[in-house]
């Protein structure tokens, strides 16, 4: 019977974490990438999850276990009838409009019983479990790590196996099948609740045990939440300042599951007082590394992040377990603790963007975690005057380091920075046997130093965020001469503010995209052209008188930045007629006339957030719609961790497209100091003639074959094998 318990809970829980993947796969072509998207389906997948645990609460303190299983089990089987769901989304976003009541209508269409009913797996299994006679049916919450372990391998499984090996179609009846498996599954273990001794039902009946209290209540809420803002912060802080390396998410969503598994275990590895003790030897030094922004070196860093995201989560959720309730309340335990993960969920991804200019999200969750680590044995916790006085004191003595440090000009280093910051964060450390104390602390160094905007790298003009990130405008050169847009460790483009009109980065005139701008100039010039990707407008250097240069940019913040002449002037200074349009690229662009641009320049892939639908063959197919006859079209394909090569060759291949490729990456330290970077370009076109000159260009050579890969599409992709030295 333990045995059917656990492998229906593991089953339930991987299935719910295939699905949600997958839909976002499937409406991304009709919807786009934009924030709209994302956030409501975020959304969408935490209050059907939420509605989902509700549920399992309050049928089964309106039903009791037995005839709960009456309900949901006929409920399971009636959403069959919904599978298996569509894989193509009729419709959809026009041009830069989002429309939400149309998304939130079309997961709940397509998969929002059936996921539904698997949300409420996990916590009804449980409960069914405790109303068996089974030896360990009064603590069931070992259950919860099957239900962990089957999230766990199932988020590994999806890009390294399913993604890889079967089309979305493929993958929905697959799903369907492992549900209708579930779905029998859940009829056995309802039998069991029936036919055995529910000698747990007449104990609770006999004894009840007391009811959980507000306090208790709000602990949970707290405990379920921290972790969940620990782990959206970490995962953005690394992908965005330390490592932009695509599907990184899963490592520390991998651990947050690992998490939950050792804490619920039947026997618990550790107790959270231990790793209460431990968390602030590496949330500390964290604190410093978090101020600095450092990047360097990269894997040690990436790995402190990661464990010390770790520990923390693995104590609060130690923590949680410490204080479950009796089975009889397990329902309202996992209500509350979902409450929380939502509450964590949206203040990261929804408050955080609207209201912080920064990732400030990452270290108020640090803190969090350090104000819930439970005391040592015989201290006293109570909140005492010092508590708050010794805080206030060492922000104060860190804001007036700071201010005289800039107050005397001192020239930012690392070195000095480490002093600021340094010696307050040891002072931290002193107060570490009260967990109150430190924790406010370490908010009182955290705050003194962004409000000093203390940090050892360059000087920071201009900071903005967006959904999509933090984008800053720094100061760089001798005399600050040269402005530079980043996002995180992308450069997004540069401008010598001494000669502005000579566009820098991978957009030089002797870099490929110049030579092929050079080629279509004057009489051979295009007259329409549309850029995907706006980042600083460096192209727009290119633009000749009547001209019509068209960028289509997803991203409000890099527009406002782009055309901000205090920043960066190559928009305004073109020479050719210059607009932007708003929104996803490949919806805005489809709402162009047919036949209008003469070259098409995609840009969009340098970062590690891939859009895979701008890179599919079904997206080549409308480009080629949208372009002149003997048109072009420019893919930039630069990319630090993945080979896009071999992706746009199969597109090309399939589509009967002629295909140079010219990578630059020879370039002389002289040149790379004075803004050059190197770029890796494939130009397509329906003729080898239309190239033009650039057919004898011997730095422009043919595109090599694709190889293994396979072209992506709309029901097909691939990021794991376009990873350098899988793809080619």
């Amino acid at each position: 019977m333990r045995i059917l318990y656990t492998l229906t809970i593991f089953l339930s829980s991987a299935l719910l974490f295939l699905i949600q993947p997958m839909v976002a796969k499937i409406i991304l072509p009709a919807f786009g990438g934009s924030p709209a998207v994302w956030t409501t389906s975020m959304v969408f997948f935490q209050a059907v999850l939420l509605a989902g645990y509700a549920y399992a609460h309050f049928s089964n303190a309106k039903l009791g276990p037995r005839r709960q299983t009456l309900l949901h089990v006929p409920l399971m089987a009636l959403a069959v009838v919904t599978l298996p769901f569509a894989t193509h989304v009729v419709g959809g976003a026009t041009g830069s409009r989002t429309p939400l009541f149309q998304i939130l209508g079309v997961l709940a269409s397509m998969v929002g019983v059936v996921f539904f009913t698997v949300s409420a797996g996990a916590p009804i299994l449980q409960r069914w479990f405790a109303a068996t006679d089974d030896p360990h049916a009064h603590d069931p919450y070992f259950l919860y790590s099957a239900s962990n372990l089957g999230s766990m391998i199932s988020l590994i499984a999806y890009p390294l196996l399913v993604e890889p090996s079967f089309r979305l179609s493929e993958q929905t009846r697959l799903w369907s099948g492992g549900y209708i498996l579930l779905v029998a599954a859940m009829a056995l273990a309802a039998v069991v609740v029936w036919t055995r001794k529910p000698a747990q039902l007449e104990e609770e009946a006999s004894t009840p045990s007391p009811m959980p209290t507000n306090r208790e209540r709000a602990t949970w809420v707290l405990l379920g939440a921290v972790p969940c803002s620990l782990l959206l912060g970490v995962t953005a802080y690394l992908t965005t300042n330390v490592a932009p390396i695509p599907l990184l998410w899963v490592v520390p969503l991998a651990l947050y599951l690992l998490t939950f598994i050792l804490a619920f275990a039947k026997k618990p590895v550790t107790t959270s007082s231990t790793l209460a003790r431990f968390l602030p030897m590496l949330m500390t030094p964290l604190a410093v590394v978090v101020i600095l922004e450092s990047s360097y070196p990269l894997l040690p860093l990436a790995l402190f992040h990661l464990v010390t995201f770790f520990v923390a989560a693995w104590m609060c959720h130690s923590r949680l377990t410490e204080s479950r309730p009796a089975a009889s309340h397990l329902t309202e335990f996992y209500l509350w603790m979902s409450v929380g993960g939502v509450v964590g969920g949206l203040f990261n991804a929804v408050v955080a963007p609207l209201v912080f200019t920064t990732l400030i999200e990452y270290p108020i969750a640090l803190v969090l975690a350090a104000f819930l680590r439970p005391p040592r044995a015989g201290i006293d916790n109570s909140f005492t005057s010092a508590d708050a006085a010794y805080p206030v004191a060492l922000g104060f003595t860190t804001f007036a380091i700071t201010a005289v440090s800039k107050l005397m000009n001192f020239e930012p280093s690392p070195s000095r920075t480490m002093v600021a910051i340094g010696l307050p964060a040891i002072a931290c450390f002193v107060a570490v046997d009260r967990p109150r104390r430190y924790a406010l602390s370490l908010a009182a160094v955290f705050a003194a130093a962004f409000a000093m905007h203390t940090s050892s790298g360059g000087a920071v003009v201009y900071t903005a965020r967006s959904f999509f990130g933090v984008h800053r405008v720094l100061e760089k050169g001798k005399d600050y001469y040269m402005h530079e847009l980043v996002h995180g460790t992308t450069t997004h483009g540069m401008q010598n503010m001494n000669k502005r009109s000579e566009p820098l980065t991978y957009y030089t005139r002797q870099g490929p995209i110049g030579q092929v701008f050079g080629e279509f100039h004057g009489a051979k010039r295009k007259e329409h052209v549309a850029f995907v990707g706006l980042g600083v407008g460096s192209v727009a250097a290119y633009g000749e008188p009547g001209q019509d240069m068209t960028f289509f940019e997803i991203d409000p913040v890099v527009r406002s930045i782009a055309t901000n002449p205090v920043y960066f002037t190559f928009l305004r200074d073109s020479k050719a007629n210059v607009s932007i349009v708003m929104g996803d690229a490949r919806l805005t662009l489809a709402q162009q006339p047919a036949n209008r641009f003469g070259i098409i320049v995609l840009d969009a892939f340098s970062s590690d957030a891939i859009p895979v639908h701008l890179l599919t063959e079904d997206a080549f197919r409308m480009y080629l719609t949208k372009l002149e006859p003997h048109g072009v079209i420019a893919v930039h394909i630069s990319n630090r961790y993945l080979s896009l090569a071999p992706v746009v060759s199969a597109a090309a291949q399939d589509l009967h497209l002629a295909a140079l490729r010219d990578t630059d990456d020879n370039i002389p330290n002289e040149e790379l100091q004075q803004g050059k970077t190197p770029s890796d370009w494939v130009i397509l076109a329906a003729d080898k003639n239309d190239f033009q000159g650039l057919n004898r260009n011997l730095s422009w050579q043919s595109l090599e074959g694709p190889g293994k890969q396979k072209a992506w599409t709309d029901d097909f992709s691939n990021i794991l094998q376009a990873f350098k030295g899988g793809g080619e």
